[in-house]
């Protein structure tokens, strides 16, 4: 379903112009055009352009400004991971801004002149119509624009096409923020009406006029790094879906105005009944929206109509109402953003210890107790040797002459060996109560001065020496005092673990919250359709890239297995797809090696080990697959926007044979001529699949446009290591610019 233009052409641009000031001051345009504007720069240019409500002239005085083309260029420039690479690289230019800026200026530009249409290698399917170069340095700049004017403006609850508020930074949200979810629906769109829509802007109304610009709802190729997205779908959308967002944000206000919120002490002091507040949550990514409720059916059920009733009234619409149904909780999976979510008690996410967990815990404290009682022995033996040493060399030196004479004296350092030795013997005496009571049992039990009748014998200050003496034996040695410390500290831990297992028991009764799961099966079943396992599940090799070289089949299978790691490392069962990465993917990668090179697997691993090390020209190794140490450090630490594993899998770049004349990179602005020609090579048709049909392909997964096969494109050897291991995507590089080799 695509947006539509009445729709579009009403949403104005109008944004608080007092509380933009406040934020961003002014400042003067770059004059400079070799010089691209900042981004505070390029706010306070478009806040220029700000009177009376609206923008005005952005297209003459913002757009087609060469410093804002030159920023745009450089957003458009690939980049690499390298952490050693420049933040802004370089931009070497095939078009002059300044004529360009002019054509915007002056309403000159063509955008059907700049548009390239696609047609499919077998003459089916429909074809796809890209933009040059030059069109997409335009669409980059408009995009910059719209989202200044509108980033400030979506909701807390409004992911993707922003920054940093991408897919993981939305599960987070959910893992939580959400509390005790009872109730959710997801909205899907129906695919099958399509409406072509126009914007305020004059050339994205040409956009859309030449099919460059087709915002399709429920498809599968937004925010995946397809060639067929444009780049301004996703700021389209959002602001599309502005006045949808308002409105689920004033029913949650409005909920929330009509459930006040109760303190939890207060409530649980007065009598056992858990107030639950009716919450309600939403989270859109894109043309993805997830909206839960925690209070009862009926609720959700008005819910739910008040939300059908606004997109297909105002936003105008089709509403899959088969598919936008209301699910349990707890008691269905729901999927969302490529992973499946459902509310579980904690003790789910974080289930306490098992039965062989306690013990094999208390094994490892006995043994770290026998370590230490091992190393204080070892340590008592060497500081007795070492007095000996010390006191045997002191009487040697008193026996060889009447005094002991040294030029160097040690008597302070030995002194103060000794005396540490001391504290740390009476420390250990102290913390040990079977040493106490053996040593108190030695100085007071059976001693002759405490009979009254030979008291009256001895001299009084020998019997107030006694007396003292006992009295200090009592208080440091007597070990009833520290016994009940002792007995106090374990009781507090016993109460201490008593609590909290009432509040564990009271939580898995009455608090629900959100586990994220990657779906495995869907996971398995791209790994069996691409051919990394065979029908029993068991790895195997791909003999299509047999005819890359070493170092190219590894980051392929380095740039899928990076990706899944990346999208799925936020999910509980993060282990099934490392396993998935570590034992499929590399095996499958090893033995497409052994068969290339017609060896073993052992002799293949042995070449290779298990990491898949290989050298470069400099005969320094390399590792572009992720180790099994790394894949065991990987956790939930990412707040990027990974796109998902399909754009990486689904493409193969096959080196052509014979010998090409040098063309330039296809990748944006970049000037290298040593380059090679690589064909592309699509699963769809390698396998002679419709991805429109879910039960041969992957359901949820999209797909690379079809007119994009067997096409070949020079790249250099630093874009097609990024192509390869997933750092870029067909969106990095200009697809119209391919060469025609028969």
């Amino acid at each position: 379903m695509l947006l539509n233009p009445k729709r579009i052409a009403t949403l104005h641009f109008r944004v608080s112009i007092l509380s933009l000031l406040r934020r961003h001051s002014t400042l003067p345009p770059n004059p400079n055009p070799t010089t691209p504007l900042t981004k505070p720069q390029l706010k306070a240019l478009v806040i220029n352009h700000y009177s009376r409500g609206k923008f005005s002239n952005l297209i003459q005085n913002v757009v087609a400004s060469p410093p804002v083309l030159l920023l745009a260029c450089q957003n458009l420039t690939p980049r690499s991971n390298d952490v050693n690479s420049p933040a802004s690289p370089a931009v070497a230019l095939r078009f002059s801004l300044e004529e360009l800026g002019r054509e915007l200026g002056e309403n000159r530009f063509d955008v059907e002149s700049c548009c390239v249409r696609m047609v499919p290698s077998r003459k089916k399917g429909e074809s796809l119509v890209l933009p040059n170069l030059k069109l997409k340095v335009v669409i980059e700049a408009i995009r910059m624009v719209l989202e200044i004017v509108y980033d400030e403006r979506l909701v807390t609850f409004a992911y993707g096409g922003r920054v940093g508020m991408g897919r993981h930074t939305a599960i987070r949200y959910l893992k939580n923020s959400v509390q005790n979810p009872n109730w959710w629906f997801k909205v899907t769109f129906d695919r099958e009406k399509k409406i072509k829509d126009t914007v305020l802007i004059g050339i994205v109304r040409k956009l859309f006029e030449c099919e460059v610009l087709q915002i399709e709802l429920g498809g599968c190729y937004l925010g995946r790094g397809f060639p067929q997205e444009c780049g301004l779908s996703s700021i389209l959308i959002n602001v599309y879906f502005n006045g949808f967002d308002k409105e689920i944000q004033d029913l949650r206000i409005r909920t929330n105005r009509e459930n006040p919120k109760f303190d939890s002490n207060e409530v649980l002091s007065g009598s056992s009944v858990f107030y639950k507040p009716v919450k309600i949550y939403a989270v859109r990514y894109l043309d993805e929206i997830l909206v839960i409720a925690s209070g009862s059916k009926m609720l959700t059920m008005d819910l739910k109509n008040q939300v059908m009733k606004f997109l297909e009234g105002k936003l105008e619409l089709k509403v899959d109402r088969l598919k936008m149904a209301i699910h349990s909780a707890t008691m269905e999976k729901i999927d969302f953003l490529g992973m499946e979510l459902q509310a579980v008690p904690p003790s789910v996410l974080r289930p306490p210890m098992s039965e062989k967990a306690i013990r094999a815990r208390k094994k490892y404290l006995r043994q770290k107790e026998v370590k230490a009682i091992e190393l204080r022995n070892a340590r008592e033996t060497n500081r007795k040797k070492l007095g000996l040493k010390i006191l045997a060399h002191v009487f040697k030196k008193l026996k060889q002459s009447d005094e002991f004479k040294i030029d160097f004296h040690i008597e302070n350092e030995v002194r103060e060996i000794f005396r540490t030795w001391a504290d740390e013997v009476v420390k250990e005496f102290l913390g040990s109560l079977e040493e106490q009571a053996n040593w108190y049992r030695m100085l007071s039990a059976g001693d002759f001065l405490s009979l009254r009748h030979i008291r009256y014998q001895l001299p009084q200050e020998l019997v107030d020496a006694y007396d003292h003496f006992q009295e200090q034996v009592d208080k440091h040695i007597k070990p009833v005092k520290a016994r009940k410390a002792l007995e106090e500290a374990e009781r507090r831990v016993e109460e201490e673990q008593e609590q909290k297992y009432a509040e564990r028991t009271v939580q898995e009764l009455t608090r629900l919250c959100m586990k994220v799961d990657a779906p495995i099966e869907l996971v398995r079943k791209a790994v069996k359709m691409a051919g990394f396992t065979n029908n029993m599940g068991r790895p195997r090799p791909i003999k299509l890239l047999i005819a890359l070289e070493d170092t190219d089949i590894i980051k392929w299978y380095a740039g899928v297995g990076r990706r899944w790691l990346d999208f799925f490392c936020c999910c509980h069962n993060f282990k099934m797809v490392k396993t998935v990465v570590t034992y499929h993917l590399r095996f499958s990668c090893l033995l497409t090696l052994a068969e290339k090179h017609e060896s073993t697997k052992l002799e293949t691993i042995r070449h290779y080990t298990k990491d898949l090390k290989v050298s470069d020209f400099n005969g320094i190794e390399e590792v572009h697959f992720p180790a099994e140490r790394e894949i065991k450090m990987i956790g939930d630490k990412n707040l990027s926007d990974p796109k998902p594993v399909d754009g990486a899998l689904s493409l193969a770049l096959i080196r052509l044979a014979s010998d090409e004349p040098s063309y330039s990179c296809v990748a944006h602005f970049c000037d290298r001529k040593d380059t090679i020609v690589y064909r592309v090579r699509l699963l769809q048709n390698r396998l002679n699949v419709n991805p429109l049909d879910e039960k041969k392909w992957v359901p949820g997964m999209g797909a690379i446009h079809e007119s994009l096969n067997r096409k070949c494109l020079p790249l250099c050897s630093d874009h097609i290591h990024d192509l390869y291991m997933g750092t870029i995507s067909l969106q990095d590089i200009d697809c119209t610019s391919f060469v025609d080799v028969d």
